[in-house]
């Protein structure tokens, strides 16, 4: 599988689903990433054309139905590498007959890995290569190992945010869609003590939070990481259930709502992309 290595940083990619394998600090001898254990197989999807369920697994446009799994196809599909350097991977996925036939839209879109020192940026890139306007989500799924270190445990670790947070979670139905309501849940905080039943009833979504910076430390351990995500207005915090991992998700996009029309171009959180333009997003996260 591709890799970038420097001095500090070892980052294995498959081609299939542009999905991260491993982040190592090869000078701690620290590896950052879930090892896809039985509990979720997966360690980093990304997120495309869709993020999170679509109401009957299904969507219109212009009056036509198109079925839709959870997160979209492209976690899915083998990307192909089209650029490596000794500091950056490209890897690029393109419409097909079979994309069309689940998203009517001609695309470009491209997952790039970058390292520097001890960060690794990921940047998604979507290009509208057809002649009508386009309508996607994109979103990162990664999940990093709890605990980090021997001799530590799960609720041994929390998550810091950069901003006061005052914020609820959206609850998720039984079939993953958003309900109506909020409940509170983060009361005038910077922090988030894990447990594993903060996730025994689905993920943690949130649609308003402060922070553009969310770390994951422990007191007991000098381990951690800190993931920054600029011009993500979502964030969805999730483990399965009893799982050594908590995944840390900023998204541009969300699943539907309880009450959602199925109609794509009136989907919450969609982008709107005219022909022949680009659309650009970004995060990092850096391993200490």
């Amino acid at each position: 599988m591709p890799e970038l290595k420097n001095d500090k940083l070892r980052v294995v990619v498959a081609e299939k689903g542009a999905e991260l394998q491993n982040i190592v600090r090869t000078d701690l001898d620290q590896e950052y990433l879930w090892h896809a254990g039985p509990e979720w197989a997966k360690k980093s999807p990304v997120l495309f054309p869709i993020v999170g369920t679509l109401k009957n697994n299904s969507y219109t446009y212009k009056g036509k139905s198109y079925t839709l799994g959870r997160h979209g196809f492209a976690r899915d599909k083998v990307f192909t590498l089209t650029a490596q350097t000794d500091h950056q991977l490209t890897f690029t996925l393109k419409d097909t007959k079979d994309t069309l036939q689940v998203y009517p839209f001609h695309f470009t879109f491209q997952v790039i890995y970058t390292l520097h020192d001890t960060t690794l940026k990921v940047t998604y890139l979507v290009e509208n290569t057809g002649k009508d306007t386009m309508y996607f989500s994109v979103g990162a799924h990664p999940a990093f190992k709890v605990p980090l270190t021997e001799g530590t445990g799960y609720e041994d670790y929390y998550l810091t945010f950069n901003q006061e947070e005052n914020d609820g979670v959206w609850p998720l139905s039984a079939d993953g869609l958003i309900e109506l309501t909020p409940e509170p849940f983060l009361v005038k905080t910077h922090k988030l003590s894990l447990k594993h039943s903060l996730f025994y009833k689905d993920a943690l979504v949130f649609k308003t939070l402060a922070s553009n910076i969310i770390e994951l430390k422990s007191d007991k351990s000098p381990r951690g990481l800190k993931l920054q995500y600029d011009g993500f207005p979502y964030m969805g915090i999730w483990a399965a259930k009893d799982a050594d991992f908590v995944c840390i998700e900023p998204w541009n996009g969300i699943a539907d709502s309880v009450n959602a029309t199925g109609e794509i171009t009136g989907k919450e959180g969609i982008h709107i992309l005219e022909a022949g333009k680009h659309f650009e997003r970004s995060w990092t996260v850096t391993l200490y």
